[in-house]
């Protein structure tokens, strides 16, 4: 029977100066190349919805005002 994978694998590109640096990373923090890439996403996603927020409060603050 087969097994449902709970990981979709994705192949992306750099350019070589910031694969250096991330490699730099990781091995000065002892990750592998997933964990990095899962955190960098994981952080961009909540800066992202923090940003929505924001913009979010900004334009009802400003409706109030117009009010």
């Amino acid at each position: 029977m087969p097994t449902s994978r709970k990981s979709k694998t994705i192949t992306f590109s750099m350019p070589p100066d910031m694969a250096e640096q991330v490699q730099q990373v990781l091995t000065e923090e002892g990750r592998s190349m997933s964990e990095f890439l899962r955190e960098a996403i994981r952080l961009y996603m909540e800066e992202r919805e923090w940003l929505r927020r924001e913009r979010r409060q900004r334009a009802e603050a400003r409706q109030e005002e117009q009010r």
